[in-house]
């Protein structure tokens, strides 16, 4: 699929995928999100790709839905939008967001979905969808409160208010903030270092911790079990005992 709202690279086992509306900060519309949806799926069937990190272009990461088609938006269509801070959630590869601008709405509950995230120091943050007369539609009703706690997510959803990146790392929205010009090589860093890693045992791990979050802490475990045996079965976990008792690096193969 040729794309015009997204920029997908890939590069030594890492994707980057760019939304790349910056006239319009990003702000997703069908198109872009029809394109989202074909760059996910083009890195997740990728066996070269190990990680995959998401940025914006411009002043924001996403700056929300597109208002112009929000206006057109029925009820009925609501229904039919894809909810992206799903799509990443479900990816079975690790996905880290680069937040270099405004990560709001929708651009939010994409940042939710990602495993890990890094902001620059000038990112925002917040659900201003109240200020439209209307709610969160994309998962932020339901994962804000789980990463940030109730209270703190009531006041964010309620009020519109948008939110700094030290505020988003101190309530655990972001994991970590950085200057401007350390954005990229900083989750390049981050993303390289888990590309390193067995494929396979990230996968399973990032599946295990997803499907613990879902469940009582009894299934949780339950499934971490059955994931543990999973791991235990691979090529990887052959080669990486063998490597630690030989000292060497392991030479991970995701199998």
């Amino acid at each position: 699929m040729a794309f015009e709202n997204i920029i997908l690279d890939k590069a030594e086992g890492i994707a980057t995928i760019t939304f790349n509306r910056p006239e319009a900060m990003n702000a997703l519309n069908n198109q872009t999100r029809t394109e989202f949806r074909a760059a996910m799926a083009d890195v997740t069937a990728d066996e070269e790709v190990k990680v995959v990190i998401l940025t914006g272009s411009g002043r924001a990461f996403v700056a929300g839905s597109d208002i112009k088609e929000l206006q057109r938006t029925t009820p009925l269509d609501a229904h039919k939008i894809e909810r992206l801070g799903a799509l990443v959630e479900n990816c079975p590869k690790p996905v880290i967001a680069a937040v270099n601008g405004f990560a709001l709405g929708g651009g939010c509950e994409i940042v939710m979905g990602c495993d890990i995230v890094v902001a620059h120091e000038k990112a925002k943050f917040g659900q201003p969808e109240i200020n439209l007369g209307i709610i969160p539609g994309g998962g932020g009703t339901q994962r804000l409160p789980r990463l940030i706690g109730a209270c703190r997510a009531k006041e964010m959803i309620l009020t519109g208010d948008i939110i700094t990146a030290q505020e988003a790392e101190r309530m655990g929205l972001v994991n970590k903030v950085v200057a401007i010009d350390a954005l990229m090589p900083t989750v390049r860093q981050i993303a390289q270092k888990i590309a390193s890693k067995s494929a396979a045992a990230v996968r399973i791990a990032k599946a295990a911790i997803n499907r613990g979050l879902q469940v009582g802490l009894e299934s949780g475990l339950a499934y971490e079990r059955e994931m543990y045996s999973l791991s235990l079965s691979t090529e990887d976990k052959v080669e990486g005992v063998a490597a630690f008792v030989e000292k060497r690096e392991p030479q991970f193969k995701g199998k």
